[in-house]
């Protein structure tokens, strides 16, 4: 089951970004009164009304404008429109319309997309409520008047955004395959490692960075078991302005790893490790997806001894801090060096996204590892904790009931998330805690 994308799009300057921000429930865009401040597109997690949907904010759309910023910021918003399912389209109330509107408005109209119309700024209706007709100017059907700044309208808004949710996007038929998205910077050989994989070219490989602007599914059947590999294109680090297509891939990237199973993720052995690879990790790392750091092109290392590959781990394990539970695997798509063994750890990985551990032993293994480790206290109350227990999978999510939410340190839980992958590994994957207070139960002390 794949989320519905929601893209946020106008001109610049009409509050997008607080529109997102409010959507989103929380400051994630960077908000301030200069046009063209969003230059990166920036997504997020969104529910409303039990439809969960990924939100993705843009920068102003300049339908004219030659500024090669200006420009990208256009090309973004367009890739935006290409991917998502329902458009946002936001106008200020206050400005009125202007010709960019009405510009935006058949941009938006060739897409054929869903369009909600956003009349932004009407901080009050009695002021600015008549404003509002104005915009059925556009021909895009009611606009809908708000206030981001004051969360006004807000409901009604997203009741008509969620009224054009795909069903077949909502309610999609699971298939009997592992899914594997590649991700990472461009260049770092996601399609050729398809290539090779599937024995015959399938994706287009080339040197040129941005090649894969698309998301391409591949099925691969191997030993009798299906695998698709979702291949995306690459990203690269913010700022980097020569490629327009590469810079705004992000987007299709986040769709793909929430389609996705377990995310391959490629970085360059001739390159090393970079900011930007960690970055891109942690788009799986956040979704809660298996992971398998894959070290591409490890044929091209030159001078290599038996050390090397000792000291490019110790590296990763660095770089990847945040993530300890990442498999490490070193390959090369031009040779075929353990490509194989993808498979291997990919079936690994799923069995540990899908382990079911008793409640019983976890309790046991809680039990043990309070008696090795005290909990932490606070002002002379403790931290008690009375039970856990397994509520679902992919990822593993563990619920643990407490006195007090408050004195689980986060520490404490990463210790006892340690006592768990001590019992039973769970390679490759991320578990997921839950904390939850209750009082006492009969026999139980509560200091």
């Amino acid at each position: 089951m794949r989320k519905v994308i929601v893209a946020v799009v106008g001109r610049p300057n009409v509050g997008k970004s607080t529109l997102f921000n409010c959507i989103a429930g929380k400051q994630i865009s960077i908000v301030e009164d200069t046009p063209g401040v969003t230059r990166d597109r920036i997504y997020a997690d969104a529910e409303w009304l039990n439809y969960k949907f990924t939100l993705v904010d843009t920068g102003g759309i300049e339908p004219d404008s030659q500024d090669i910023i200006l420009k990208q910021m256009r090309n973004q918003a367009q890739l935006a429109i290409d991917t998502a399912d329902v458009i946002i389209f936001v106008t200020d109330v206050r400005t009125g319309l202007v010709d960019a509107d009405y510009e935006v408005a058949d941009m938006l109209r060739r897409s054929h997309k869903p369009v909600v119309l956003c009349v932004n700024k009407v901080d009050s209706f009695k002021k600015f409520g008549n404003d509002v007709y104005e915009f059925y100017n556009l021909g895009l059907g009611d606009p809908f008047g708000v206030s981001s700044a004051n969360q006004l309208g807000i409901g009604d808004l997203l009741d008509e955004v969620v009224k054009h949710f795909p069903l077949e996007a909502v309610e999609e038929e699971e298939k009997d395959t592992i899914r594997i998205a590649l991700i990472g910077k461009p260049n770092v050989g996601k399609s050729s490692v398809v290539n090779k994989l599937l024995g015959q070219n399938r994706v287009i490989v080339s040197d040129i960075a941005g090649t894969t602007r698309d998301a391409i599914d591949t099925e691969i059947i191997h030993d009798g078991k299906s695998y698709t590999f979702i291949d995306t294109a690459g990203l690269r680090r913010k700022g980097k302005v020569e490629d327009d297509i590469e810079r705004y891939s992000v987007i299709r990237t986040v769709a793909a790893v929430d389609r996705a199973d377990i995310c391959l993720v490629l970085i360059d052995a001739t390159q090393g490790v970079t900011e930007g690879d960690a970055r891109i990790a942690g788009i799986a790392h956040e979704s809660g997806k298996g992971v398998i750091i894959a070290v591409n092109k490890w044929d091209a290392v030159p001078d290599k001894t038996d050390q090397t590959m000792k000291e490019f781990q110790e590296k990763l394990k660095t770089s990847f801090s945040y993530m300890p539970y990442a498999t490490f695997l070193f390959i090369s798509a031009e040779t075929g060096q353990r490509l194989q063994k993808i498979f291997e750890l990919v079936d690994r990985i799923h069995e540990n996204q899908t382990l079911r551990v008793r409640t019983g032993v976890l309790n046991d293994i809680m039990m043990k590892a309070v008696a090795m480790k005290q909990p932490p206290s606070d002002k002379g109350k403790r931290l008690k904790l009375f039970y856990m227990t397994e509520t679902s999978v992919e990822p593993p999510t563990f619920v643990i009931f407490v006195n007090d939410q408050n004195l689980m340190h986060f520490s404490y839980t990463r210790y006892i998330e340690n006592q768990i992958r001590a019992s039973f590994g769970f390679e490759g994957t991320p578990l997921k805690f839950i904390i939850r207070e209750r009082k006492p139960g009969k026999g139980e002390e509560d200091d």
